[in-house]
Parts: structure tokens; C-alpha cells; sequence
């Protein structure tokens, strides 16, 4: 961070809007999947592309949010967050005009691309401007406000779909609008040393301490999703079949995410390896009441707790990362944090649907086992003391605010 300037509210808001993008392109089509599923209903294929078309850019993400973490770190953030923007706004609106549904997807790759460099450069920038509790703080509304966008997002696209498939893509020229913003109040940070910064300058990447973060972060987007895939099939699975309260379900979800996230902050003085296993009992409680529930009260219990644990997870673990690197390493830190939620979101349904089929097609059986490893996973936090680093463990999760 350059010592002639100060990060203040202008850059908190274009940081948490960037961060925001991702969750625009999953969830702004969902709406509009079966419109345009009917419209490509002729073409080759068109029920495994139309469903590629929306889930894409969170594989792609996951694929390459590590190299946009490299290229952050060596040729800087602000160029690559600025030309990831344009990109963004180019692949998104492609789509209006597209006539090809292949043309489609690979389209919706360019998004995938765009979004790994946003969120990556918008989480590294957030480390790379605040210190102590400030970055704390913006990393808690980093949670807060992707919860929120989601929401919002789908509701956007439902009323945009009401006059075509194509109508939601428009929305896609959000980008065009921050660029110039962007490029006229953010700045390239300088690769200084910082007092709160547990790493030492220029020294080698921290791999062994990170992985075991990693792998945390992996089974975070894992469980990130099992609500907002699995909830409508559970409801279904006790004659719930009504959007109204398929809708409070997943609302209720969402406030526990929100709660979590705020939650976060008022735990400040709690270890961080303490703050992930209460984490992770949270969400494996949750789970493991969803997995019992026979009826909707239950449900809507148990996902507001699944929530909450899911809440307090994630910026426990990316408060934990970037503090062990320093500015030289912040991006390729940011970007496996990246990945790693993104694969794991990838992967959850596969994950649910595997175990449900091993065990015999019983998804409350299989919740049950996701919930059952979460528990386990938080018994294994309290040693991450051992495996992330002692001294790093022993810190409390917010520093003061005068670090």
C-alpha cells in the first residue's frame, strides 16, 4: 500500500461490487434455464450445454484463479483486475446476439476467465490496503455482501427473463459502467512491509502452511452449496413442493450465511483454528439436522444453522491466508483461496450424488455423511496449531485495530 495514500469507502465499495461478479454469473441465469432450454431444444445436445451454459464459469474459475494469481503478483493487480472488467462486460452481453449455443458457452468460458482475475484481484487488493481489524472487517462484508448479491441477482434475472431468455445477459454491461471508476480510484500497491503481516518479506511461497487452508477452503465450497442444490430435493423428499416456502428455506439459509459473516467480527478474540471448528460444527450440525428433518420448521432450523457455520467459515480462512503471506505473494494466495472455493462448489453435487448412490440413492443418508465429515474436519482444527503454523494459530482471528 503506497504511504501517499489511504484506502477509504470509494475503494471498500468497488472492491465488495467486484467480488460480487461471480455470483452474477451463477446465479443471473438460473431463472431463464428452461426458456433456454426450449429455445436451443432442436440443437445437438442441448440439455447438457444449456446447464454447462450457467455452471461453467465456476469450473473455469476454479481452473484458473491460481495463474490469475500469478500474473496479480508479477505484472499487477490494478492492469489485470482493469482488463478482466472489460472482458467481463464483452463475453457477458455476447449472448443478446449469439444465434449458436456452442458460441454460447465458449462465451460463457471468457466469463469464467474474467471472473477468476475479479476475484482474485479484488480479495488481494483488500489485503493489499487495509491492516488489522479494517481488513477483518472487509473481508466479513465480503461474505455479507456476496450473500446479499445472490439474492438479489436471481431475482433481477427472474423479472429480466419475463421478456426473453436473452434479456438477463444485458445486465452484463455493469462492468463497462465500474471500469472507469475503477481505473480512477484504485491503485497499484507497493511491495513494502507491512506490521501485520506474519510472513517474512520475499520469503519463499508458504506451501506447507497453506495447504492444509486450502483443502478447508475446498470442503467450505463444498458445503457452501449443499443448501441451495439439495434443500428443494429434501422438501420435495417430505411433499414441500410449494416456491413460497422452498423460498423461506433458502432464505433462511442465507440470513444464517449473513449472521455468520457479522458473527465473525464479534468473535474477534477467539484463535482462528477455535473460530474454524466452531465453523465447521455449525455447518455439520446443520447438516446433520437437515439430514434428520421430517418436516419444513426442521429444515428451515437446520439450513439457518448450516448458514451461520458456513458464515463464519469463509472469512475465518481467508483472514487466516493472507496472513501468513506478504504483498509479494498475495495474489497467488488469493487465487488458490479462489480456486478452491469454486472447486469445491463445482464438485458438491457430484460429491452428494456419489455418496447418495453408493449408500442406495438416500439423500438424507448422504447429508448425514457430509455432515458427519464436517464434524470430523472440526476436530482436525484444533491441530491445525501443528500443521499452519504455531505461532500463526496462536494469534487471535482480528488483530487490534492498531496492528
Amino acid at each position: 500500500m503506497s504511504l501517499e495514500r489511504q484506502a477509504g469507502l470509494p475503494q471498500s465499495l468497488l472492491l465488495l461490487f467486484g467480488s460480487c461478479l461471480p455470483v452474477l454469473g451463477a446465479v443471473l441465469l438460473a431463472p431463464v434455464l428452461p426458456r433456454m432450454q426450449q429455445h436451443f431444444a432442436e440443437t445437438p445436445g442441448a440439455t447438457v450445454l444449456v446447464p454447462i451454459a450457467l455452471t461453467l464459469p465456476a469450473l473455469v474459475i476454479a481452473l484458473l484463479a491460481p495463474f490469475a494469481g500469478i500474473i496479480a503478483d508479477r505484472v499487477g493487480r490494478k492492469a489485470l483486475l482493469l482488463w478482466a472488467m472489460l472482458l467481463y462486460s464483452l463475453c457477458g452481453v455476447l449472448p443478446l446476439w449469439l444465434e449458436s449455443l456452442p458460441a454460447i458457452v465458449l462465451s460463457r468460458a471468457g466469463i469464467g476467465l474474467a471472473e477468476a482475475a475479479i476475484m482474485t484481484c479484488c480479495t488481494t487488493l483488500m489485503g493489499d490496503y487495509y491492516q488489522g481489524a479494517r481488513r477483518e472487517r472487509l473481508f466479513a462484508l465480503q461474505m455479507v455482501a456476496t450473500s446479499l448479491s445472490a439474492a438479489l441477482f436471481m431475482a433481477v434475472g427472474g423479472a429480466l427473463g419475463e421478456s426473453g431468455w436473452r434479456t438477463p445477459f444485458a445486465l452484463y454491461v455493469v462492468g463497462l459502467v465500474f471500469l472507469p471508476l475503477m481505473a480512477r480510484c484504485l491503485w497499484e500497491p507497493l511491495a513494502q512491509r507491512q506490521p501485520d503481516v506474519e510472513a517474512p518479506l520475499n520469503a519463499g511461497f508458504p506451501w506447507a502452511s497453506l495447504m492444509p487452508l486450502y483443502a478447508l477452503a475446498l470442503l467450505a465450497g463444498l458445503s457452501l452449496f449443499v443448501v441451495p442444490v439439495q434443500a428443494g430435493y429434501l422438501l420435495n423428499l417430505l411433499h414441500i413442493d410449494g416456491p413460497q416456502q422452498i423460498g423461506m428455506t433458502m432464505g433462511a439459509n442465507q440470513l444464517g450465511v449473513l449472521a455468520g459473516a457479522l458473527g465473525f467480527r464479534l468473535l474477534s478474540g477467539w484463535r482462528r483454528h477455535y473460530l474454524l471448528a466452531l465453523a465447521f460444527v455449525l455447518a455439520g450440525g446443520g447438516g446433520a439436522l437437515m439430514a434428520g428433518a421430517d418436516s419444513h420448521a426442521q429444515v428451515v432450523l437446520a439450513v439457518s444453522l448450516n448458514g451461520l457455520g458456513i458464515g463464519l467459515m469463509l472469512p475465518t480462512l481467508i483472514t487466516w491466508i493472507m496472513a501468513q503471506v506478504d504483498v509479494t505473494q498475495r495474489g497467488r494466495a488469493a487465487g488458490g483461496f479462489t480456486a478452491a472455493i469454486f472447486a469445491g462448489e463445482f464438485i458438491s453435487p457430484l460429491v452428494v450424488l456419489g455418496i447418495s448412490g453408493a449408500l442406495g440413492g438416500t439423500l438424507p443418508l448422504a447429508l448425514g455423511v457430509v455432515a458427519g465429515l464436517q464434524l470430523l474436519v472440526a476436530l482436525s482444527c484444533l491441530g491445525l496449531q501443528r500443521l499452519a503454523g504455531r505461532a500463526l494459530a496462536a494469534t487471535p482471528a482480528v488483530a487490534s485495530s492498531g496492528s
